[in-house]
């Protein structure tokens, strides 16, 4: 089991254990342990959000990759699947992302990228926390460093999403909302350089209003500047932009397993695409949508990372998640809200349909995610009453539903997941496990 890392990255609040200096410094020598010798002139690249909290991370991890003689540059201001990019393109041996994606600004995070642009598997992950380990109890000070920052990297990853889209945007009237994050500067210069006309909103970060009832969790300014300028769309990122999600002309939210969908039907149509994946998350009817057009899915565990680990396996060109991570493989190491956008673009503009057309196909079944805080983890068999209200509601509910009831990999937070055709028993099923949780291991 990995103590310090989650399903993406190491997260937590910013200043406190283990988003503490000691443990970024620490962070630092074991990557840079990790690297080896297997780099003659190692370097690693690092990439940060809006968040007040980034600019000392990065200096802590600089300090510790400077210990064990591995250099640090930074590329600023850029998205996650940016700095992806520039690590598997560049100089780099490994690349290390300080964001927490949507949530607050007080909370701030580590991902690491080896060479080739993945995020490390959990095995190598467990590797770095035993090397932090390691560090921490040689009981030395941290020594940070200020890391150089280059201005080309981040061009470098605009020049390449716009150069898979050759035909461009022009005429095309989008709304976005870069959530005060990462893709403040990046997205209105990438739909401006393909043509676009572009209406931008909260792109005024101060380093704590990044989310800050904005981006692609809070979409209702988002949709209202939509509707009233009349755009042909409208797309809002998370902190660090690697999901986006959408607003059709008419208010339409086009989430994760719309993006999917769509997508899908296009490159079935072009490329033969034959199947999509998807994690455990995603909707029934998206699902059943894929089938009527002959197209698989196949769920992983929540993640984009195991997401792409099962794209790889199956040589599959296409897999996201119902939160707006969408992976496309023949451009993309990760997920990518920026790409993902330019691909939604391209088959609404080539089709000459908009997004109501393209995703009317998708019947949404009911669905309710109830989050239970916990003091502590026990495997869900370990707890009767929860085994029995699970098995209650898949009982009514039979090959129309499903539950899913597991642990965040962030948060102390069990969620549980219920979906059926009718809403009703859906929330009596989803808040009953939910009872079931709290009197078993509620905070």
């Amino acid at each position: 089991m990995r103590q310090l890392f989650g399903t993406d990255g190491i997260r937590g609040r910013a200043g406190e254990y283990p988003l503490d200096p000691p443990t970024m410094f620490a962070l630092g020598v074991a990557l840079a342990r990790w690297i080896g010798t297997n780099h003659l002139d190692p370097e690693v690249a690092i990439g940060m959000d809006t968040r007040q909290s980034g600019p000392w991370i990065a200096d802590h991890l600089a300090g510790g990759l400077a210990q064990e003689g591995v250099r640090a540059r930074s590329a600023g201001l850029i998205t996650t699947p940016g700095l992806a990019y520039v690590t598997q393109n560049g100089p780099f041996a490994a690349g290390a992302m300080i964001s927490a994606s949507h949530n607050p600004y007080h909370d701030n995070g580590v991902k690491i990228f080896d060479h080739s642009g993945f995020k490390l598997p959990d095995v190598q992950e467990h590797d770095l926390e035993k090397f932090m380990f390691e560090w921490a109890e040689t009981g030395a000070a941290p020594a940070p460093r200020n890391v150089t920052v280059d201005r080309g990297l981040d061009e470098a990853y605009i020049a390449h999403l716009a150069s898979t889209l050759p035909d461009g945007l022009p005429g095309l009237r989008i709304v976005v909302d870069p959530a005060n994050g990462a893709a403040t500067n990046l997205a209105p210069a990438l739909f401006t350089r393909l043509g676009a006309s572009v209406d931008c909103i909260h792109h005024h970060p101060d380093g704590t209003n990044i989310n800050l009832n904005c981006g692609s969790q809070h979409l209702e300014g988002l949709r209202i500047r939509v509707l009233e300028t009349s755009a042909d769309l409208g797309v809002a990122f998370d902190g660090d932009a690697d999901r986006a999600m959408f607003v059709s002309r008419t208010g339409k939210v086009i989430d994760g397993d719309a993006v999917l969908l769509l997508t899908a039907m296009w490159m079935k149509q072009h490329d033969g695409l034959k199947e999509v994946i998807a994690t455990v998350m995603s909707n029934l009817g998206l699902e059943r949508a894929l089938a009527r057009h002959g197209i698989g899915m196949v769920r992983t565990a929540v993640g984009d990372k195991y997401v792409l680990e099962e794209m790889l396996k199956r040589n599959a060109p296409l897999g996201g998640e119902q939160s707006g991570h969408v992976i496309f493989r023949e451009f993309s190491t990760t997920g990518d809200g920026m790409l993902t956008a330019l691909r939604v673009c391209e088959v609404l503009t080539k089709s000459g349909k908009d997004l109501d057309l393209l995703t009317a196909e998708l019947e949404v079944y009911p669905q309710l995610l109830v989050n239970v805080r916990v003091k502590n983890r026990r495997h869900i068999d370990e707890l009767p009453a929860v085994v029995a209200e699970i098995e209650r509601a898949e009982a009514e509910f039979g090959a129309a539903g499903r539950v899913l009831v597991r642990f965040s990999g962030t948060e102390p937070l069990a969620r549980v997941m219920v979906e059926g055709p009718d809403l009703e028993r859906v929330r009596y099923f989803a808040h009953a496990i939910a009872d079931a949780i709290k009197s078993e291991l509620g905070a």
